[in-house]
């Protein structure tokens, strides 16, 4: 046998979030390195960490017990991280391995906490004469990925070991790159942020070269290596990996309902950086990429959406990649998209000369891209915030006094309910109990609320549900049942395939009304209206919750509790839970008289000149107004208009008005308010409402009283569609979010652009 040294300069490469060996900074820097610095040893290692996942699965041993509490969310106690996503992360752990063998390396898999891991292998090198030279990984973030970089430096420091923290380069615009003196100066609105870093497709630095075969250092011999300790135990095959963690969790839910005859996973795809690519060549080569603006809210499906969130998520490929792969298609330099409509659409004399090279579809993906870099930069600015119930903001301030302590520490705010007896102000209604049992239902997808609970379904049988169904949800939640947010996000973050922890809990808050976005709280989505919108034929609803399939109105469908006896009998729906106990009923009208107006029944993008008008819905004029948009406004401007004939408030909410949101009215004119910013009153004084009563806006317009509508027109809040004008309403203070309504509108010069918000990226 021949005796040889052991290695003193072993670089230790913990991988977590990283799991790809392309456009891979760490892998890199170790392929081409000078030779004075090159290592003699090197050890890419993953560990599954039992904070983060349930290690149970890997105990082969009989009788053997698990050294690691099984890891459950803060507040609800739910598993952290469910079967989706641990069996993508598996899928994606054994892809990289292979990956790295096909290098010329490997990857050493362990089981328990990243420290203890990293502790036994020091020892047992230094055991074998061995050293550590130098210990890499890239930064995360969150709370404890920050506590494992802080346990390894300290680790490194005991033992002389160099220590190298990577910026993670796994986003569209390197940390480096973005122009911020400091994480402090992050804006607080992502349309700032946004205009700071256009023109988007300039930002990106270049994806890294290959990494050639042989060129990393030699992979350390595993007989140095200390073993998985006992009593866990790796599986040597893909399946048994997945199995391992798939095991402990995959019954999170007790009765769950099965899995609907006709419907499939939009989201069928297996983890790992090969995945990844494949992913994103074929989204290019469907053509989905140029259509993905007018796609992008779709609900059933594989390509409506990239579905490229859970490879992001876990680094299986870099935003990047995904821009430097569209970029190939527009300036027409990789072959293979020879054949889709737009390639090369860059390299035109038309495209050079007005910069026409990026159309919407390519354009709104690298804004989305960009919207999960500012998510996580949000993280960053606001470190644990992100987790506490009041938000980044610290929304909804004590109640008179009234207070409470909930088992995080946290004072308890007013709005919110808690299935919690301890955390739940006195006055709740329901008590903590009904609470609980209505989570029971929002969970399960039995609400009685058909989007949401085909949203759910949908959740629980594959870890997916699109970025449209997301919002629905987190609103209906937070907004309509006033129920503690953060039980959403924990439920997303166990369930969701594609669960990312900045933009999971991100989104919650900028939903919920307490994150970032200073109008996110008087942002309500009405599920009824946005069932009729986005799932027009109702076959997304049918999908995933098969039991109301037999109804025939849609608004059964979207709303079973509003069918007649007859047809609930005979769709077998009598004594379901869904219509004889609804959670929550939202009346809402659906008029089916054909439209005038303009084809888009008023709907038109942010930052286009409004258009004619039409007569029904909405009050004819012109004005100089800040242009309609689908979610948000923000302009200044002043009008004339006349409005008559029936109206029904179509905003993301509508409120619920004596059963009905609209009524004949008289006919007659008034001030248009301006569309955020100081404003005035939005109407002149209101016509009849559902057939008596003025409505008084509270807006200093005493003509005519109070009617039956709520006022949420005086400061910050929503507007109701306009039934008609009764009479000159003079400038008010405060400022104004108002949706788009439908039929025409009037027309007017451009008004100041508003905040944007993007779709979301959970």
């Amino acid at each position: 046998m021949t005796n040889t040294k052991a290695p003193q300069n072993i670089l230790i490469h913990i991988i977590r979030r990283d799991l790809r060996s392309s456009d891979n900074p760490l892998f890199h820097a170790a392929a081409t390195a000078p030779d004075e610095e090159k290592f003699d040893a090197h050890l890419p290692i993953f560990v599954f960490d039992a904070s983060q996942v349930d290690v149970s699965g890997f105990i082969k041993f009989e009788g053997a017990t698990n050294p690691y509490k099984s890891p459950r969310s803060q507040v609800a106690g739910y598993p952290r991280c469910g079967p989706y996503r641990a069996k993508f992360l598996a899928e994606s752990v054994w892809d990289l391995s292979e990956s790295l063998k096909a290098l010329g390396s490997g990857l050493f898999i362990r089981v328990g906490k990243i420290a203890d891991v990293l502790e036994s292998l020091i020892d047992e090198l230094a055991m074998k004469d061995a050293r550590v030279g130098t210990v890499w990984m890239t930064s995360h973030e969150g709370s404890e990925e920050k506590a494992d970089e802080r346990a390894i430096a300290s680790l490194c420091g005991k033992i002389g070991a160099k220590w190298k923290l990577w910026v993670d380069e796994k986003y569209f615009i390197d940390d480096r790159d973005t122009g911020l003196e400091s994480i402090e100066a992050l804006p607080d609105i992502f349309t700032t942020y946004r205009k700071m870093q256009e023109p988007l497709r300039e930002k990106p630095r270049p994806v890294l070269p290959p990494i050639e075969k042989g060129s990393l250092p030699p992979l350390i011999d595993a007989f140095l290596v200390a073993p998985q300790p006992a009593p866990f135990r790796i599986p040597d095959t893909l399946d048994g990996l997945v199995g391992s963690l798939v095991a402990p969790v995959k019954d999170f839910l007790l009765y769950k309902p099965d899995f609907p005859e006709n419907a499939q996973s939009a989201h069928p795809y297996q983890g790992g950086e090969t995945a990844a690519h494949e992913r994103l060549n074929d989204f290019i080569l469907s053509g989905a990429a140029n259509t993905y603006e007018k796609t992008r809210n779709g609900l059933l499906g594989a390509e409506f959406s990239t579905k490229l969130s859970a490879f992001l998520a876990q680094g299986c490929i870099t935003a990047r990649q995904v821009h430097a792969a569209m970029d190939a298609f527009e300036r027409g330099t990789d072959p293979d998209f020879r054949v889709v409509e737009g390639f090369g659409a860059y390299m035109t004399e038309e495209a050079m000369s007005e910069d026409k090279a990026e159309n919407p579809g390519t354009q709104c993906i690298r804004t989305e891209l960009l919207w999960r870099d500012y998510m996580r930069l949000c993280h960053q600015k606001f470190g644990n915030k992100f987790f506490r119930l009041a938000g980044t903001q610290n929304k909804y301030e004590l109640d008179d006094g009234v207070s409470g302590s909930g088992t995080d520490g946290e004072t308890q705010r007013r709005k919110w309910k808690s299935p919690v007896k301890e955390r739940a102000l006195p006055q709740q209604t329901p008590t903590a109990q009904g609470v609980a049992e209505i989570l029971e239902r929002f969970n399960a997808g039995t609400t009685g609320m058909s989007l949401i609970d085909a949203s759910q379904r949908e959740l629980l049988h594959t870890g997916y549900t699109s970025n449209r169904a997301r919002q629905n949800v987190a609103s209906f939640l937070s907004k309509h049942l006033n129920i503690d947010w953060r039980y959403g996000a924990e439920w997303y973050e166990m369930l969701l395939v594609d669960y990312d922890v900045s933009s999971n809990w991100a989104n919650w808050q900028y939903v919920s009304g307490v994150g970032n976005d200073p109008r996110s709280e008087i942002r309500i989505f009405n599920p009824i209206k946005q069932a009729f919108e986005y799932d027009k034929d109702g076959s997304y609803v049918r999908t995933w919750l098969p039991e109301v399939s037999k109804l025939k109105k849609l608004e059964n469908v979207f709303q079973p509790c509003t069918a007649s006896e007859e047809d609930l009998e005979e769709a077998g729906l009598a004594d379901n839970i869904m219509v004889a106990e609804p959670v929550k009923r939202i009346d809402f009208i659906v008029d089916t008289r054909p439209r005038t107006g303009n084809r888009n029944g008023g709907f038109r993008r942010p930052g286009r000149r409004g258009g004619g008008g039409g007569s029904r819905h909405t009050t004819n004029g012109r004005g100089n107004g800040g242009d309609l948009a689908p979610v948000r406004v923000n302009g200044n401007g002043n009008g004339n208009g006349n409005g008559h004939g029936h109206t029904q408030d179509i905003r993301v909410d509508a409120p619920v008005v004596n059963g009905t949101t609209r009524g004949p009215g008289h006919r007659g004119s008034g001030n248009r308010g301006t569309y955020g910013g100081p404003r005035g009153s939005p109407r002149g004084g209101r016509g009849s409402f559902g057939g008596g009563g003025h409505y008084n806006n509270n807006n200093n317009n005493n003509n005519g009283s109070f009617g039956p509508a709520p006022n949420l027109s005086n400061g910050a809040g929503y507007s109701p569609a306009p039934v008609n004008g009764g009479g000159p309403g003079p400038q008010g203070g405060g400022q104004q979010f108002q949706l788009p309504r439908r039929g025409g509108s009037g027309g007017g010069s451009r008004g100041r652009g508003g905040a944007e918000w993007p779709s979301l990226q959970w």
